[in-house]
């Protein structure tokens, strides 16, 4: 017998049938790939931690620990720049900081490039 696939993470419908490397809920049409969602997973429940290895919660200030360009643009965040206020999420590209900084604006940064003030 073959092994139980997952329910569907928008529904929850159990009708879930494979479609190469990928799942696909025939109720909702939602397609995802059962490994990614795996590491989904583990991502949530493991803490968001700065570059020397301090755990990091929405609302604390965080000093930026190297120069860092910003695409798309002539302006940089210069080292030392303190960063108020921060919010803990799931961005693009291993951003996991939503932050707003002054003279800047709003961005996304890296935990691995800020330290714990």
């Amino acid at each position: 017998m073959s092994e139980a696939l997952p329910n569907c993470p928008k529904c929850n419908c159990e009708h879930v049938y494979e479609d190469g490397a990928l799942l696909v809920c025939p109720e909702c049409a939602h397609e995802w790939s059962g490994v990614a969602d795996a590491k989904a997973d583990d991502d949530e429940t493991s803490p968001i931690r700065d570059s020397v290895g301090n755990l990091l919660a929405d609302g604390d200030t965080v000093t930026v620990i190297k120069d860092l360009k910003i695409k798309g643009s002539s302006q940089v965040v210069k080292i030392g720049t303190k960063v108020r206020n921060i919010r803990l999420v799931d961005g693009v590209g291993g951003h996991d900081i939503d932050c707003k900084i002054d003279g800047i604006g709003p961005m996304q940064l890296k935990s691995e490039f800020v330290k714990k003030a």
